[in-house]
């Protein structure tokens, strides 16, 4: 209602000079995964300032606190955050810029950060009857380091986790919440192509791995634009070629490295299908030798539908009803929130970034930047959709 969303905001603003320390001095500091020294030492002495109980898996690992509720009854909800920034070099001149060359938050986990540590003060201020958890977890940009957080017993008598993202996508004041997939399943593959190297001047005594790729390359196109529905999202894409040492040399071997995201299992299956065998035919088609190989993958993430409702619930307190969005079709972008949502049920949000008359850059741009008061949005929300989802518990 308009009276506790009124309430929740004020709250949220008297911790808006909390929130702009904690996100200016994390974005000061990026640390790639595995890697988050730095950032979780920060993080370590915040929850200590707050007086929450914490474990820390030490580098290469995360953080796992927990708020204790006035009745301390089980089962808990959770909230999560990421560590790992980018190897991305800033652009953006921010006065608080990243100060390590080469690193920076270009995807908002600063910001996450800073919004479960508001809302992790918001409870502390007036504890709900259960217990609220804590991840902050190393390595979610393709290092799958939400597996190490399930490992080190995160998800333990929890019964529902809940996430969310800062885009700019969305404007400032809006939340985006809606059920089933939100988030593509992302499977990386490499490719090596191995032909006969030869002089530039008589390619018929050679078999060309650059040719092949190169042609490899252009059939897999069609692996999108004409083997799967067009109206099931679905991406194919070869993001590196490595082939070749000499201007008058014919390649003897190239290195192709990409990705595949898919929304449903049997389009997966399509794809990878298709992936395998036109690898096949090219390299007989140009006589080399063509190894296909797959990474591990991140699943898709689908939300739950009663966590949707008590998300959505959360947000309208927040933002009011015209604020809260439904997505029509999911990102294709991966998201290895989607390992909790395989143990425990959840909701994965987006948070509205864009302030008003500012472009819309996108994540992972050494520009990118986000309006600020959407922290104060998102503590809240985070505040919010945990007080409601332990009540639904039966905290």
């Amino acid at each position: 209602d308009s009276k506790r969303g009124a309430a929740l905001m004020l709250a949220a603003q008297g911790i808006r000079k909390h929130l702009l320390r904690w996100r200016r001095a994390l974005h000061q500091c990026p640390e790639t995964a595995f890697a988050e020294r730095k950032t979780a030492r920060f993080v370590l002495r915040e929850l200590q300032r707050l007086a929450i109980p914490c474990e820390y898996g030490g580098v290469g690992g995360g953080i796992i606190a927990r708020l204790r509720g006035s009745q301390s009854s089980t089962p808990a909800v959770a909230l999560r955050a990421e560590l790992d920034a980018l190897p991305i070099t800033e652009q953006t001149g921010l006065a608080f810029a990243s100060r390590h060359p080469g690193r920076m938050h270009a995807c908002a986990h600063d910001g996450h950060m800073a919004m479960v540590l508001g809302a992790a003060m918001l409870l502390q201020q007036n504890p709900p009857a259960g217990d609220v958890v804590l991840i902050f977890q190393p390595a979610e940009e393709g290092g799958c380091g939400a597996r190490v957080m399930i490992e080190a017993g995160a998800l333990d008598g929890v019964a529902m986790i809940f996430g969310g993202h800062l885009t700019c996508h969305y404007a400032t004041g809006q939340v985006m919440a809606a059920c089933g997939p939100v988030c593509a399943q992302a499977d990386g593959f490499h490719i090596r192509v191995s032909g006969r190297g030869g002089h530039g001047a008589r390619p018929h005594e050679a078999s060309d791995a650059l040719v092949a790729s190169a042609a490899l390359v252009g059939g897999l196109q069609t692996l999108v634009s004409r083997e799967t529905n067009p109206l099931d999202p679905s991406v194919v894409t070869v993001g590196t070629l490595h082939a070749g040492s000499a201007a008058n040399a014919i390649a003897h071997d190239a290195q192709l490295s990409g990705t595949i995201r898919s929304t449903r299992p049997e389009t997966r299956q399509r794809l990878i299908a298709g992936l395998e065998r036109m690898c096949r035919a090219f390299g007989e088609a140009y006589q080399t030798q063509i190894e296909l190989t797959f990474s591990p993958t991140y699943p898709p993430v689908v939300n739950t539908p009663r966590e949707t409702v008590l998300a959505r619930q959360a947000a309208m307190s927040v933002v009011g009803s015209a604020g809260v969005l439904t997505q029509e079709l999911p990102s294709m972008g991966a998201e290895d929130f989607s390992f909790y949502l395989e143990r425990v049920p959840g909701c994965f949000v987006r948070f509205g970034g864009r302030g008003p008359n500012t472009p819309n850059l996108p994540l992972h741009n050494p520009q990118f930047d986000f309006d600020e008061e959407a922290l104060v949005v998102g503590a809240s929300y985070f505040d919010a959709v945990a007080r409601l989802a332990l009540r639904e518990a039966g905290a």
